[in-house]
């Protein structure tokens, strides 16, 4: 397993959608792996394989606390098929937005389809901190980022912050 380098704000990179994968294979299942290490490294508890450059419907979670046993998660071509009309707020932070969170309101439960490391295709309700982290990642996966869901002002502040230490890192 290798930790692999975070993509973070404002590379494009984050902002592209992804492929579907077309076989479960040891190169899928070496990136998951790889995936599992970075995340567990970063820390965190949600990470699609965009955010270290790989542009695959792939999506790793654990949200088991930090006194419990891990419980990895691995979702490839995730799809949610359905979400609760009732709502929860969280505050999200990202990997690739390294210290900024902000409360963000989503649907507090979905369903999700998604095809396992086995190659067979699941389906799994989830809800509380699972079916937030699912919308995250999932949002990922389209190019979304949680960023997207606060105020324009905001998201624009945070953008304009990153994009001048990108510049600083490079110069």
């Amino acid at each position: 397993m290798t930790i692999r380098p975070l993509i973070i704000l404002p590379d494009p990179v984050l902002r592209q959608a992804s492929k579907p994968v077309e076989r479960v294979d040891a190169q899928v299942k070496s990136l998951a792996d790889d995936m599992l290490a970075t995340m567990y490294d970063a820390p965190g508890i949600g990470l699609a394989a965009i955010q270290v450059g790989e542009p695959l419907r792939l999506l790793v979670i654990d949200v088991a606390k930090e006194d419990e046993e891990k419980t990895p998660r691995v979702y490839l071509n995730p799809e949610i098929l359905a979400q609760s009309d009732e709502m929860n707020v969280y505050e999200e932070g990202c990997l690739s937005i390294p210290d900024y969170y902000a409360e963000v309101e989503r649907p507090a439960g979905v369903t999700v389809r998604y095809l396992g490391l086995d190659g067979k295709l699941h389906e799994e309700k989830a809800d509380g901190i699972l079916a937030t982290c699912l919308q995250h990642e999932i949002d990922h996966l389209n190019g979304v980022l949680f960023i997207d869901y606060i105020s324009k002002l905001k998201r624009d502040m945070v953008v304009k912050k990153f994009t001048k230490a990108a510049r600083k890192t490079t110069a």
